[in-house]
């Protein structure tokens, strides 16, 4: 497979997917991608004017970047048949935002399927965010209010193992809730034969083939029933997670 999975869009302060394009760039020239087909249904609430105009504002927003490194991008929510433009696409980029929102639409369109054997075919895919989760087993490590029921929590297990994307090690200044780990060992508690990968901002993971690389600029913390969290520094090698 060929996966690059990225925690965040943006960093504090930098351009939208700033800190990530030269993994993006590096990632379409490597695999001689030319154009893109964008997913944004995690994008509910970038217009006052529905999801159309969200989708479409968020298409607008990814296109710009993506034209300025060289690459087409166009999104699958104008298509009349969003299964057959996955059969037909090159590469697939899903947006973060909302997982639960996201998910839904992917398994009402029928491109959740789609999309889990293109990629098991070798078709490019990345996403960020919450289009880093959907490549899970399921979307239960997402950090996102469920705003829409889907038909199931199901995505698209490319990987074996869990993504928490933003991972945070602690909660802000006088907040009295759980922090993410103690989220994250609760997921463990109930499902302690899974393997939860906490993935800070500036960092994603490329596989290329049966090459597993932590790629970015802060380590990540694997996290495992019963075991304390291991930190992982960039670069490293990850292979032995799928």
């Amino acid at each position: 497979m060929k996966l690059l999975l990225i925690s965040n869009s943006t960093n504090a302060g930098e351009a939208y997917l700033g800190w990530p394009k030269t993994f993006i760039s590096d990632f379409m020239q490597k695999h001689q991608v030319k154009s893109v087909l964008f997913v944004p249904y995690a994008g509910v609430n970038l217009s006052d004017h529905g999801l159309e105009a969200s989708y479409n504002a968020y298409e607008d927003r990814v296109k710009q970047v993506f034209n300025k490194l060289g690459f087409e991008l166009v999104s699958i929510h104008h298509e009349a048949d969003p299964v057959k433009a996955v059969q037909e696409a090159e590469c697939i980029a899903v947006g973060g935002g909302n997982t639960f929102h996201l998910v839904a639409q992917m398994q009402e369109t029928g491109i959740m399927e789609a999309i889990h054997k293109r990629a098991l075919d070798g078709m490019p895919y990345m996403g960020w965010s919450a289009g880093s989760n959907v490549a899970c087993p399921s979307l239960r490590t997402t950090n996102d209010m469920p705003i829409y029921e889907p038909e199931s929590f199901n995505c698209l297990n490319l990987i074996p193992f869990q993504i928490n994307p933003h991972y945070l090690d602690a909660n802000p200044e006088g907040h009295g809730g759980e922090t993410r780990e103690q989220r994250i060992n609760e997921f463990l508690a109930v499902n302690p034969t899974i393997t939860v990968v906490g993935l800070r901002e500036a960092t994603l993971l490329e596989m290329d083939g049966n090459e597993l690389t932590l790629k970015g600029n802060r380590p990540m913390r694997l996290f495992k029933h019963g075991v304390e969290p291991e930190e992982i520094s960039c670069p490293a090698d990850l292979s032995y997670l799928m």
